[in-house]
């Protein structure tokens, strides 16, 4: 038998050279690769491992099933020829089928048998065998053995920290978890981290819609919606497989989190489409697993549909081969078939199934609370044990920090010693002394007239920029009044769109002189104002487009701002006035920009109209827009790309 480590060695390279040939080809091999006969062709245990871990979406092709009966083969072989490693190997990989299946009894005791001969493993393997432990313990409520499992990884190393917010919100403390959640994500969370940010919104999100607060749930969830799509979309990073393949999973559970806060504000309509689509994308990128998030949107649809009287749809989702296996799940889907029978006149199968819920309740209540409370009990006692050896590390750091302060305050008494001895025999140095104050208070009177001179500047600036704003908008006046006294339509047509590229600047010179620092605009604030700007303007359209603005934090100098704010004064008239021809009720716009420090800005955007035409390359020589937005490209020293979408255009670029 070979060395671990050097098996590990030839592992990686292996997964290195699949991972290499699995990017170079486009998604529909990917997803087409037969991971099963890759998985058989490995030559022992350790590879298979290190293999089925790291595959993400590994039962596209073949089922679970297939899986399990491949794996007992190999372990009973191994068991014959008393393969220690690879027994170890292919337990693990038994243990985590099962649990993907949701049989999480079997799952963990297969578990608990690898975890006896925990000192045994290597690095990775407790990592894996902890992790499957934690996961099955929270599944199957033991939350008192899933707060052990975490210790062991703390006292291990595998981890800094041990956290308790999702084993709060499983007790019911959702405000509590939400508050432990951001205090330890947040400090760890980077700005360009788009699926970190994504995942910490859709999580803030859950426990809020878990405590009722339906409407800011939501708005967290379409934060994560945007975030994540930004990620799946970012030209500028490459992502590896397991990674996209992550990001669609999460984009599906964040859809259907929006669908389920439209269903817990009766918005049932609404929901629907957010249900279904979430559906597919989980049953897709998680195939073969078992998913509560696929029960919970199965069981919301069938609610959705029985509310709008719509039974036949109702009783299709009923039947949609749903397993679940958490008490509030089994409890909403016999509520729902009692509400069912009841509306269809069968109150005799209704009672039967109201019957059923109030013997699960009582034997839930029987039980529930006390060990509920016994839980929450041991979880807060942990956390407040950790909290005091946190403590005790920190007192024992500031009493280090304090002995480290006393024998430098020594020193620097000391030195002070020797500095006074040195004073009195070097007499001169009292002289220059004496000079460099004198000197510091003439410093000090010129620093104070170039504050006053720079505060008169500052003030004479904003006074200029206020009145080329007031200008700029008597221009605009002119240019109204000119439309009214101009029949030609293409005339004032032509006026309209120059009255607001006037706004536009306008608006720049407003925002400098209302900001504290007039060397910036900040651009969240003047992306909305255009918009309000440029909605005036076009008042017959764009009032039903959900817009989406994302560029908080960014902030652009005016040489930069200006070229910016016509480019997006031109893209947002075109969509107003092109995009959306029939209805705009359905219409949506994403405008995202981001500054990144020691990188290059990036603008996108884009809208889901009818796209461009045909001959838009033809057309551009002869479009002033299009011919207008180049040009202020050039300024920006980039240049205008634009995608054609299968639902609207993209346009973007990158500045520096």
């Amino acid at each position: 038998m070979k060395k671990p480590s050097i098996l590990r060695i030839l592992c990686t390279i292996f997964f290195s050279v699949l991972t290499c040939g699995i990017n170079a080809q486009d998604s529909v091999t990917a997803q087409n690769e037969d991971y099963y006969r890759q998985f058989q062709d490995l030559e022992n245990g350790e590879l298979r491992s290190f293999f089925f871990f790291n595959t993400p979406n590994r039962y596209n092709q073949n089922s679970p099933y297939d899986w399990l009966d491949t794996v007992k083969v190999y372990l009973n072989s191994s068991e014959k020829t008393k393969d220690s490693v690879s027994i170890r190997n292919y337990q693990l990989i038994e243990s985590q089928i099962y649990f993907d299946l949701g049989n999480y009894e079997k799952s963990l005791a297969i578990a608990r048998s690898i975890y006896d001969d925990l000192q045994k493993l290597d690095v990775e393997s407790k990592q894996t065998i902890l992790q499957i432990l934690d996961k099955n313990y929270a599944m199957l409520e033991l939350y008192d053995k899933q707060i052990e499992i975490r210790r062991v990884k703390r006292e291990l190393g595998l981890t800094d920290n041990v956290a308790f917010y999702d084993i709060y919100a499983s007790l019911g403390q959702y405000r509590k978890a939400m508050r432990d959640y951001m205090t330890e994500e947040k400090k760890v969370l980077k700005d360009n981290d788009y699926y970190g940010q994504a995942i910490y919104n859709n999580t803030i999100g859950n426990y809020l819609r878990l405590d009722k607060s339906t409407p800011t749930a939501l708005s967290y969830f379409k934060k994560a919606e945007g975030l994540i799509k930004v990620f799946l979309s970012d030209v500028t990073n490459q992502h590896s497989d397991k990674e996209i393949a992550d990001g669609r999973i999460l984009n599906g559970v964040i859809i259907g989190n929006i669908g389920k806060c439209h269903v817990q504000m009766a918005e049932y309509e609404k929901a629907i489409p957010f249900l279904e689509e979430s559906r597919e994308i989980i049953k897709k990128y998680n195939k073969g697993k078992f998913s509560s998030d696929i029960i919970e949107n199965t069981l919301a649809l069938a609610e959705c549909y029985l509310k709008l009287d719509d039974y036949a749809k109702a009783t299709d989702y009923l039947s949609d081969n749903i397993n679940p296996i958490k008490s509030e799940n089994i409890l909403k889907r016999n509520r729902i078939y009692a509400d069912y029978y009841f509306k269809t006149g069968d109150f005799k199968n209704s009672t039967v199934y109201l019957k059923k819920n109030i013997r699960i309740r009582d034997s839930i209540d029987a039980l529930a609370s006390n060990i509920k409370n016994q839980q929450l009990t041991s979880v807060v006692a942990q956390d407040l044990e950790n909290s005091r050896k946190t403590m005790e590390q920190q007192k024992a750091q500031l009493e280090e920090s304090r002995k480290d302060i006393k024998a430098r305050d020594d020193k620097i008494s000391l030195v002070f010693v020797s500095l006074i001895f040195t004073l009195i025999g070097f007499a001169g140095l009292v002289y220059a002394y004496l000079k460099s104050i004198k000197n510091q208070r003439l410093i000090a009177e010129q620093k104070f007239i170039i504050e006053n001179s720079l505060v008169e500047k500052d003030s004479l600036l904003k006074e200029i920029h206020h009145r080329v704003k007031n200008n700029l908008q008597m221009v605009s006046s002119l240019l109204s009044l000119q439309t009214k006294n101009t029949r030609s339509k293409a005339a004032i047509a032509a006026l309209e769109e120059g009255k607001s590229r006037v706004k536009a600047m306008a608006l720049i010179h407003q925002k400098l002189y209302q900001n504290d620092d007039l060397s910036v605009i900040e651009m969240q604030g003047y992306i909305e104002s255009l918009i309000n700007s440029i909605q005036s303007v076009y008042k017959k359209g764009g009032h039903n487009i959900n817009i989406t603005i994302d560029a908080e934090g960014v902030e652009l100098d005016i040489d930069r701002a200006i070229p910016f704010g016509l480019i997006l004064n031109e893209l947002v008239s075109n969509s107003f006035k092109y995009a959306f021809p029939d209805d705009d009720s359905n219409g949506k716009i994403y405008i995202h920009l981001r500054k990144m420090v020691g990188q290059e800005g990036f603008f996108e955007y884009t809208d889901n109209g009818i796209g461009l035409p045909e001959d838009t390359e033809e057309r551009a020589n002869s479009s002033m827009g299009i011919r207008l937005m180049n040009r202020l490209a050039n300024q920006l020293q980039t240049s205008l790309n634009t995608d054609k979408t299968q639902d609207g255009v993209r346009f973007w670029f990158n500045f520096k």
